[in-house]
């Protein structure tokens, strides 16, 4: 499969980030502390998180980590908290500020739109809401997954498994078969059990196996006397 440029992927994570603005902008009161499959954050704290994703340079983001001791969890709650509004409605127009940026701490872009893509499914899958990445954003994040672990152990739970899209070109890896959706292989790829059910094939016992011997830290609980 050819590789897609770095300015594509951007294109396509501000394509995505647009949809998940349009989406969110009318939603209910009420539905903005809704549960996600980002462990213990709610709706407006996952958009308050992907604002500070694409909010910080290597210099800042260096900064951040020194300021957290290079605790991830320490340091992604501090600047989830930075980038919370007073209220939903503000949350919202911040993360609309940086629908167009371009600002990332590394050159990994397909890891930066795959932060788009999943964080925007977290809070897309308990809300019944229906919009589905296209097949040409959802394929360079699964090949990124599959071949990288970086912030999320993607290439460590899809290990010695072949998997296999029915909607796209995806392909990577060898061993028992993983067989679905692009975006369900994405989703099990960063840990998320709930688009288990959406595969099919031997390997996914071998791939749930793994996801649930996985135990995520609560994300809301650093220890902030040593942070």
């Amino acid at each position: 499969m050819a590789k897609t440029s770095k300015a594509h992927l951007w294109t396509l994570a501000h394509a995505e980030r647009a949809a998940l603005a349009e989406e969110l902008a009318g939603l209910d009161p009420e539905a903005w502390h809704h549960e996600t499959l980002c462990g213990q954050w709610d709706v407006e704290e996952v958009l308050a998180h992907l604002t500070a994703a694409a909010s910080l340079n290597q210099r800042s983001w260096l900064r951040s980590m020194l300021g957290a001791r290079f605790r991830p969890d320490v340091h992604n709650l501090h600047r989830l908290r930075e980038n919370l509004g007073d209220t939903p409605a503000e949350t919202l127009e911040r993360f609309r500020a940086i629908i167009n940026s371009t600002i990332a701490p590394t050159s990994d872009t397909a890891a930066y739109l795959g932060e788009v893509v999943v964080h925007a499914q977290d809070i897309r899958h308990p809300l019944g809401l229906p919009h589905v990445p296209s097949i040409e954003a959802l394929t360079p994040v699964a090949e990124f997954y599959a071949h990288r672990d970086f912030a999320v152990a993607s290439r460590t739970h899809a290990k010695g498994l072949l998997l296999t899209a029915d909607d796209g070109p995806f392909t990577a890896g060898a061993g028992p078969q993983v067989t679905g959706p692009t975006l369900s292989l994405v989703m099990a790829m960063a840990g998320r059990t709930a688009y288990l059910q959406e595969l099919r094939g031997p390997g996914v016992q071998v791939l749930r196996d793994r996801l649930e011997d996985t135990t995520p830290e609560d994300p809301r609980q650093p220890d902030e006397n040593r942070s």
